[in-house]
């Protein structure tokens, strides 16, 4: 099976070839342009230079959320309208599961996926490292670096800290959580290869969908809606 990867939940942005469960090729770019300037030529390159076509994909996933606004509806709508023209299904995966898949290998440790959400907030999710599988311990959430900090003080095991809110999550929390360690920098960001895996436990559950069904999946409102909310409550 031939699975076409796509990340652009937020600075980083990078597609990925997986046939079989293998990593076939991918294409990493942190450089802060726009993703709808890099992520379709990106693909292109990728499956050209693959030999590959976008007939010859499977599914089509990609990381629906959490993360940034924009960059995840770039992601999806770039899903979507490869999906469309290939009627191909596609895999909407947890951008906190996407993350952790790359440290699955170390056995026992608690990893902890962050993403800076603002306003001393992280988008969140706990995994158990089982080798070949992650243990979920905690849902995908948007949750302040204070009562993350009171969580983790219950897990005795040892603890990585991923994502793009790594740093942000040591910082906040390594002097009162003990066990505090930063994943490695070339594991520390999002990737579409853990995406690509992601889409594996998907496909598993059936949750594939058709590229029409594909919706970000944002777990809090935009700042825009969070500011209009909060003026209509002082008008009341």
């Amino acid at each position: 099976m031939n699975i076409l990867a796509l990340e652009s939940s937020a600075t980083a942005c990078s597609a990925a070839l997986c046939r079989d469960g293998a990593l076939v090729a991918q294409s990493f770019q942190s450089s802060g342009l726009t993703h709808s300037r890099t992520l379709l030529p990106m693909v292109h390159d990728l499956l050209k230079n693959c030999g590959e076509s976008l007939e010859k994909v499977d599914v089509i996933a990609v990381a629906a959320g959490p993360g940034s606004f924009t960059g995840l509806r770039i992601g999806v709508a770039t899903a979507k309208g490869l999906a469309w023209a290939q009627e191909k299904p596609c895999a909407p995966c947890s951008t906190l599961e996407s993350m952790a898949w790359p440290l699955a290998h170390l056995q026992g440790k608690l990893i902890v996926c962050a993403m800076d959400a603002r306003r001393r907030q992280v988008y969140n999710a706990l995994f158990f490292a089982r080798g070949e599988e992650l243990e979920r311990r905690a849902p995908d959430r948007a949750i302040s670096l204070e009562e993350l900090g009171e969580e983790l003080k219950n897990f005795p095991e040892e603890k990585i800290v991923v994502g793009d809110g790594a740093q942000l999550c040591y910082n906040s929390l390594n002097s009162q959580v003990s066990g505090m360690t930063l994943a490695p920098v070339h594991l520390r960001l999002q990737s579409a290869w853990g995406v690509a895996r992601a889409a594996e436990t998907v496909i598993a559950a059936g949750g594939l969908v058709p590229g029409g069904a594909l919706v970000p999946v944002y777990h809090r409102l935009s700042q825009a809606e969070r500011e209009r909310l909060e003026r209509e409550q002082n008008l009341q």
